[in-house]
């Protein structure tokens, strides 16, 4: 499908363009990303499949695509993130069920990748 990759590539230029125009504004952006992700009593995969539930419930695309490719780099499986948007239905109701499919779409996408990776190095 394509679908966290396309996001990525489409979102890539505009937010360079508008990083440069407020940098001190993406800088502090960073660092609560970094100190809200950063390990703890939960692990960066949790915390990142937690974003991901979090940007279903949001309908962020942007979100939905860096934070199930980030779950995948954390080593989350298929399965949690399932579990992880599954609880968006709860909480979110008829638009999870829309916005679920897009991101276990994102993130079948980044690991699928992943383990073609996996299987070429290991080659």
């Amino acid at each position: 499908m394509g679908y966290g990759k396309t996001v990525r590539d489409e979102l890539r230029v505009p937010t360079r363009e508008l990083r440069h125009a407020i940098p001190q504004v993406y800088a502090g952006f960073k660092e609560l990303h970094d100190a809200a992700l950063a390990p703890g009593a939960l692990d960066v995969k949790t915390k990142e499949l937690i974003a991901l539930a979090i940007a279903v419930s949001k309908e962020c695309d942007g979100c939905i695509a860096a934070h199930a490719h980030a779950a995948v780099q954390h080593g989350a499986t298929p399965e949690e993130a399932a579990e992880a948007i599954g609880v968006t239905f709860l909480m979110n109701g008829g638009p999870g069920t829309i916005y679920g499919p897009r991101a276990f779409a994102a993130f079948q996408e980044s690991y699928s990748q992943r383990v073609s990776d996996a299987i070429a190095r290991a080659v």
